[in-house]
């Protein structure tokens, strides 16, 4: 695939959504950036919700991992479901009756000022970094394919590719994301669907053949028992499930997209449906991920092996086989969907970044609208700067799958918010505000060195994803170690009192 088609494609993709910027962005207010003015169709929110949480990671390293995952990644998906029924019957009537802009309003509201300014920091640390490993995909992606032929540095790539979301997003917000992430979802379902069509037919596989082909391989099996088995089937689930709570529920990027309904229930159809659609949805990725596979056999192609370790690296088989194996058409859709996924996801985050740090941190109300227009851009540009910076470090460091890796981060960054949103919503009792922060400093830490000698520690138990069950345990009993019981008329905002009642 030549640089000029790849780069041709790259431009036509975004004069579409330059477009749709374009259209939708007129008379952008804070209103309109933030929650798109609450008035948007339940069903448009849960479209543009699937590419938003899936992104490039799951576009490449679902499929990659099942070689040596299998789909045990079905039993986080599974838990998933769980999740967004918390989310939705918990978290959105509580968002929903406080009317909120950013949700980490709520930790004032119940706790003070310290607990807020804690909460609002932690979303921004987590989704700055969960931006940038999935922007980093497709960074990586095009370097590949277009820009090491062209002599271009990877910082370039990475600058040019930020660049070009913060031009479609920095004047209308979410009112132009949910346009463009709905335009951007159908582009990565249907590269998906011919992506799978393509692989059986050069497998000379019929729709019956398909189905049989990828229930009877060893890579399909999901429950795994072991005890030791960092697959195992319960620990995968309950971790699904918290997973969801708080990088959905506690995340202002995924919620801020719930908060543009026009009601409570409009936002739990929302929810639901989109809890629904996204099993088959992941099936199809776990699907594509064997096909792949079967072709590399099939075809007798050498897969990446990590030269260290000796296995093979699940992160560059997809675009090892769409970039250099497949057919040219096969290879434009690949470089299409993975565009279309990390940009609706990372649009969104980048978005989510500038609402909570205007509206937590530079209290942007207080301005005037042509003030706050001028803050919004001037923050949004700043996100932008600091998500090129992560990518870079994030280059330098990386030796694990990028999903395990999302997840591992949010193992440690969103346990606090966890422990801080539970304690506030399940306890009656109130904090001594001022000693949160440090709270919700040593959780992490701790668990970042249980997490390296577990296996030492532990007789041989290796923590997955439910690390971030213990840093939101140890989070919520360090918030307990320093509450109190509530006083009628002593909470630090007159509101809580009917928050924890």
């Amino acid at each position: 695939m030549s640089p000029t088609l790849v780069l041709s494609l790259i431009a036509g993709y975004f004069t579409i959504l330059i477009i749709i910027a374009l259209l939708t962005s007129r008379k952008a207010t804070s209103a309109s950036f933030f929650v798109a003015n609450r008035n948007v169709p339940w069903y448009m929110v849960a479209f543009a919700m699937i590419g938003t949480s899936l992104s490039g990671v799951s576009f490449i390293s679902v499929p990659g991992m099942v070689h040596a995952q299998a789909w045990s990644y079905m039993s986080v998906v599974f838990g998933y479901l769980a999740g967004y029924l918390v989310i939705g019957t918990v978290l959105l009537p509580l968002y929903y009756k406080l009317n909120l802009v950013s949700i980490y309003t709520y930790l004032e509201t119940r706790f003070g000022f310290w607990s807020y300014k804690t909460g609002a920091a932690l979303f921004l640390i987590s989704r700055a970094i969960g931006a940038a490993l999935r922007l980093y995909v497709v960074a990586g992606v095009l370097q590949v394919a277009v820009f090491d032929d062209l002599g271009v540095p990877f910082a370039v790539t990475v600058a040019v590719s930020i660049l070009l979301i913060y031009l479609y997003t920095f004047r209308g917000g979410l009112k132009t994301i949910l346009w463009t992430d709905t335009f951007q979802t159908l582009a990565m379902l249907t590269s998906v669907g011919i992506s799978i069509y393509l692989i059986s037919d050069e497998l000379n596989l019929g729709f019956q053949q398909v189905i049989q082909t990828v229930r009877k391989s060893e890579m399909s099996q999901i429950f795994f028992w072991e005890w030791t088995d960092s697959r195992k089937f319960w620990t995968q689930f309950v971790s699904g499930m918290f997973i969801t709570i708080v990088m959905t529920g506690l995340d202002q990027d995924l919620m801020q997209k719930n908060l543009s309904c026009r009601t409570l229930k409009d936002a739990q159809k929302n929810m639901f449906w989109f809890a629904l659609i996204l099993v088959p949805v992941n099936i199809l990725f776990l699907s594509l991920g064997v096909l792949l596979y079967q072709y590399a056999a099939a075809k007798g192609i050498q897969l990446p092996v990590n030269a260290a370790t000796g296995k093979v690296i699940g992160d560059d088989v997809f675009p090892l086989l769409a970039t250099e194996h497949f057919s040219l058409f096969a290879g434009i859709v690949f470089i299409l969907g993975i565009i279309a996924v990390t940009y609706s996801s990372a649009d969104s985050a980048l978005t989510a970044l500038t609402t909570s740090f205007c509206v937590d941190f530079l209290t942007i109300s207080k301005y005037t609208e042509a003030e706050q227009s001028k803050m919004r851009q001037r923050t949004h540009l700043m996100f932008t700067v600091v998500l090129v910076l992560i990518i870079l470090v994030f280059r330098a460091l990386n030796n694990q799958s990028l999903i395990t890796a999302v997840f591992k981060a949010a193992g440690y960054t969103y346990g606090p918010l966890l422990g801080l949103f539970a304690f506030g919503i399940f306890t009656r009792r109130q904090l001594t505000d001022r000693l949160v922060p440090y709270m919700c400093v040593w959780p992490p830490v701790f668990c970042y060195i249980l997490n390296a000698n577990s296996k030492a520690w532990l007789g041989g138990y290796e923590f997955g994803f439910e690390i971030l069950l213990v840093n939101g345990l140890l989070t919520f009993l360090g918030l307990l170690a320093i509450s109190r019981p509530a006083e009628v008329g002593s909470a630090v905002n007159p509101a809580a009192a009917e928050l924890v009642s």
